[in-house]
């Protein structure tokens, strides 16, 4: 664990003293009155090493995936890590390397780079993917941007059954900016109301943005989606579970423009939500208009491969009003991650995993629908997460089963009070999934 010692009265004065500055507040005198912070910040007093131990300590402890048997996703999944992950991402070649601006001296961190974009290409069925982004929220934000710059229009569609959290992170990046985002409502059957999203789009729009499998754990129909945006002019982007792509067709090769995602569920631990990794993938038209970096292969004079840093769009790079992002790093040390366990699992190793997550969610799905009162919410095919009804609230239902050693399912209030969204990974098994079903039996029996 490496310790922070921050400079006392002493050191402040001399540093001042150094640029000629009186005090504090003259580092202050160019930002104007009215946005001046007056008074002190509300922060906790301070503490002591051993108490910011303790208190770390306790923050960990409810990692509470870790000790008990999950059943939850809705973004973060309870994946098995292989140990030799960790083994590899904290030697310090890798652990301690910054970005690769010295190709000679970070070959190593440069072809991992280069592999990762590969894999990431594959898999979801494009042309080419950057050097990853910071997670997979902000690059569905991040792809709306470049959707915006391909197109020259100004407004967004996304789909009502997106994960709320990345929706939020939408906003955050556009709703300053003279940018118009229209949310799509999903139907009963859960899925993208593609009449509704035809109203929306009159007068023009820059994309669609579809989640595979959506946030229910529907399969949305990627490629009907592609055929209604394109015949708008708009881009399509899919923001895609790595996993489930395992099992069901590569975006990419269904029509989409521009994949993105999270990468958590490859190689890396849920760890109370981060540091995690985004994935963006592209077609080649489109790959000037990517944010980020882009590693490529070369020869040296004596024929040797080499990789280098090829396309770089970032302010740090170019003239900052050319610009595709503000972007000033990325996650290359859990992008690494993800480039092990797929060097690990292999292609059929991942499918497999894939495979397992499908069947174990699915007989998870008709084991619960044996409970008396228990239904589901969507009729529609899901690949590994579903949304069922329970005939109790499923918050309180969520407590009691923690109760009993297990993190039950998301509740869901916007479907009703007793919705609840659930998944198995791989991880899972038979006797684990029947004794939370007969634990949760029990306590709707109770609560009935």
């Amino acid at each position: 664990m490496s310790r922070f010692v921050p400079n006392g009265k002493v050191q402040q004065e001399q540093m001042l003293d150094v640029i000629g500055a009186k005090g504090f507040d003259d580092l202050l005198s160019p930002i104007p009155d009215s946005v001046l912070l007056k008074g002190q910040l509300d922060l906790p007093a301070p503490a002591s090493e051993l108490e910011l131990t303790s208190e770390f300590k306790e923050l960990a402890a409810k990692n509470c995936a870790s000790e008990l048997v999950c059943f939850r996703g809705a973004g973060a999944y309870d994946h098995f890590v292989p140990t030799a992950i960790d083994n590899i991402i904290t030697r310090s070649e890798f652990f301690t390397a910054y970005t690769p601006y010295q190709a000679e001296v970070s070959q190593g961190t440069l072809q991992a780079i280069f592999e990762y974009q590969t894999m990431i290409a594959r898999l979801t069925g494009c042309d080419a993917a950057n050097a990853c982004m910071y997670d997979g929220a902000s690059a569905v934000a991040e792809a709306a941007l470049m959707a915006i710059r391909a197109t020259r229009k100004k407004r967004v569609l996304i789909a009502g059954a997106l994960n709320p959290r990345t929706i939020d992170v939408i906003h955050t990046y556009l709703d300053n900016a003279d940018f118009e985002i229209n949310e799509v409502p999903f139907g009963a059957d859960g899925l993208i109301d593609l009449d509704a999203a035809s109203k929306l789009a009159e007068g023009g729009v820059a994309a669609l943005v579809l989640q595979y499998p959506n946030f229910f754990g529907s399969i949305e129909d990627v490629q009907a989606a592609a055929e209604f945006i394109h015949d708008q002019k708009g881009l399509l982007i899919v923001a895609a579970d790595p996993i489930a792509l395992g099992v069901i067709e590569a975006p990419g090769k269904l029509g989409a423009d521009i994949v993105v995602g999270e990468g958590q569920p490859m190689g890396v631990a849920m760890s109370y939500g981060g540091p995690y990794v985004g994935f963006m993938a592209t077609n080649a038209k489109y790959i000037r208009k990517m944010p980020g970096r882009i590693v490529g292969r070369t020869e040296d004079r004596a024929g040797n491969p080499g990789y280098v840093l090829t396309l770089q769009t970032r302010e740090q790079h170019i003239k900052r009003a050319k610009a595709t992002s503000n972007i000033c790093s990325n996650q290359a040390l859990m992008a690494l991650a993800n480039v092990v366990y797929l060097s690990l699992t292999g292609e059929a190793g991942f499918t497999d995993v894939a495979k397992q997550c499908w069947h174990k969610s699915h007989y998870l799905h008709s084991r619960l629908l044996e409970i008396n009162g228990v239904t589901a919410v969507f009729d529609t095919p899901f690949c590994r997460e579903f949304v069922v009804n329970l005939p109790v609230s499923a918050e309180k239902a969520v407590a009691a089963m923690e109760e009993k050693g297990f993190l039950a399912g998301l509740p869901i209030p916007g479907l009703g009070e007793g919705a609840m969204m659930l998944t198995a990974t791989e991880k899972r098994t038979r006797d684990e999934i029947d004794r939370f079903v007969a634990a949760l039996e029990q306590h709707i029996k109770g609560a009935v």
